[in-house]
């Protein structure tokens, strides 16, 4: 069955690069059944890339910051489906559409700067933290699933470690909200990979106050270091 093997493929190490991998038709339909069926997620079908002169350009026909990469239709909130059925025929009908996720109802996502997100994986590894999957975007970002309600939590948690929520780069994505899933393509970028792939191991989410000191910590590093920089 094709993408049978699509976790494995589209994984990156925290030390190590990856080959972009191209996006197909099979691949897609392939991964967001996968995702409703094995992850019990609800799915929904966004924006495409499509070739125009030799150039690639979002089918939505603008100029817009996530080419390939965002919701078609304003009531994208209702077209979210968690039925494999209903998820096979949404990809059957446009087989190029990207993969995505709306946060708020199984999970959360913590989004903050690749570099930060690297170096808070690694240090949660060292502690031997329960992970959730974790996904790198071709825009340098870095999403970890958490529980629901993330949004709510963050910006107290963040206080409490002693940052303002506003002074480091860091986002919780809940309820109302959506994230690319692989094997989807950000323009001419390259797709959104797994950093850490969906396992039955880690098919039960940590809660946002189990991994937010860590990513702040991380979070901060990366805001002196920008500060820093700066003339």
């Amino acid at each position: 069955m094709p993408g049978v093997e699509l976790f494995v493929e589209e994984t990156i190490g925290v030390t190590d690069a990856a080959q972009i991998p191209k996006q197909r038709g099979d691949q897609l339909l392939d991964s967001a059944v996968r995702y409703a069926e094995e992850r019990h997620w609800d799915v929904f079908p966004g924006t495409w890339l499509e070739a125009h002169e030799g150039v690639e350009r979002c089918s939505c026909g603008a100029a817009c910051a996530l080419p390939g990469a965002h919701h078609a239709r304003p009531d994208w909130a209702e077209q979210a489906t968690g039925s494999v059925t209903v998820a096979r025929r949404l990809w059957s009908k446009q087989p190029r559409a990207s993969i995505l996720l709306p946060t708020g109802r199984t999970f959360d996502a913590l989004d903050v700067p690749e570099s930060a997100g690297f170096l808070a994986l690694a240090r949660m590894e060292r502690m031997e933290l329960t992970l959730g999957p974790v996904t790198c975007t071709p825009d340098r970002r870095m999403l970890f699933f958490v529980l629901p309600g993330a949004g709510a939590k963050v910006p107290d948690l963040v206080r409490k470690l002693g940052w303002a929520p506003t002074s480091i780069d860091l986002v919780a994505r809940g309820e109302g909200d959506y994230v690319a899933a692989p094997p989807t393509r950000l323009g001419g970028m390259g797709a959104v990979q797994w950093a850490r792939r969906p396992t039955p191991a880690n098919r039960w989410l940590p809660d946002a106050e189990e991994l937010i000191s860590p990513l702040a910590y991380a979070c901060g590093r990366e805001a002196a270091a920008e500060r820093a920089r700066r003339p």
